[in-house]
């Protein structure tokens, strides 16, 4: 096999392991293309491939992480992730851990992590990997690995919800919920939402966020029953999809490009958390993007001659 044989047939697992260790689309495509460029210099060929470009992406993805955190600390609003519609690495042995990472809330709970650490449960919790891999890719003992990996999964463990919908569940929920939207139906949006349900939205000052922090029932069906009605009034629509391995949203213009993308949190039987992303440089990888600022100031004129 040839180094781009196997470099493309890793591809998709370089790119899983740094999309979870950088939460950025963007930034997983460049460590894999960095990581493609290293191999492809070097002087010997490794007896394992495979494991040689898991090394380099990890290392390359924490280097990445270490530099984009000083850029977050100074962020305009909520962060978040890069929405992903399609996890290109597939595992039947790992479903579970593969698509429960790979959502918005285990991303961002991920962010509280060292680098280190975070790199060390992506590659043994959700890849398993084992410790010696592990060791060689983020450089420290095994012993050393095995602690960070002790205190990583303690740390994730602690905040991560106790009790998720089944897909089957979460999927039948979005779909109501979708729809009370579509018909601004806010008796059936607040009885879809849990009591303590919020709205997060990342414009990254680069476009009108839905909301930067809305939270209650009441007030997150009265906003979004506000909104969505108007935004198909301007000919908004919304595409049900799976965005981050849950059940979202893609907006579109009337010309298909797009506003936002939308995930939705499901606990308990209800939806605990929408967030929106409409910062146009983390949709840009999901096709050409709206005017987000011309759309907003349409459909706010189409809500108030609603009213």
């Amino acid at each position: 096999m040839s180094r781009i044989e196997a470099f493309e047939e890793s591809r998709p697992l370089l790119f899983s392991i740094a999309y979870r260790i950088l939460g950025s689309v963007s930034e997983a495509e460049d460590a894999v293309q960095e990581t493609w460029l290293r191999f492809d210099a070097s002087p010997t060929r490794p007896e394992s491939a495979k494991s040689y470009l898991s090394t380099v992406v990890t290392r390359v993805s924490i280097d990445v992480l270490r530099s984009a955190r000083a850029r977050r600390e100074v962020y305009v609003g909520p962060w978040l992730p890069e929405p992903l519609l399609t996890d290109p690495y597939e595992d039947p042995e790992r479903s579970a851990e593969l698509a429960d990472s790979l959502s918005m809330a285990a991303l961002l709970l991920l962010e509280r992590l060292s680098p280190p650490e975070r790199a060390v449960f992506v590659l043994r919790d959700v890849f398993g990997f084992d410790f010696a891999q592990i060791a060689s890719a983020v450089g420290r003992s095994e012993g050393a690995c095995r602690q960070l990996a002790v205190r990583a999964r303690r740390h994730m463990n602690a905040e991560r919800p106790r009790f998720e919908a089944d897909e089957a569940e979460r999927a039948e929920l979005a779909e109501r919920f979708f729809l009370a939207l579509t018909e601004g139906d806010i008796d059936s949006l607040r009885d879809l939402l849990a009591a303590d349900a919020q709205v997060v939205g990342d414009g990254g000052g680069k476009a009108p966020q839905l909301a930067r922090a809305v939270s209650g029932a009441g007030n997150v069906a009265r906003l979004l029953a506000a909104i969505v009605p108007a935004l198909a009034r301007v000919d908004v629509a919304l595409e049900a999809r799976q965005v981050n391995g849950r059940p979202g949203a893609i907006l579109r213009d009337g010309d298909d490009k797009v506003l936002a993308a939308w995930t939705l949190d499901v606990l308990d039987g209800k939806i605990q958390t929408l967030h929106s992303v409409s910062n146009p440089d983390k949709l840009a990888h999901l096709g050409p993007v709206a005017d987000a600022w011309a759309i907003s100031s349409a459909a706010n004129r189409a809500r108030r001659s609603m009213n």
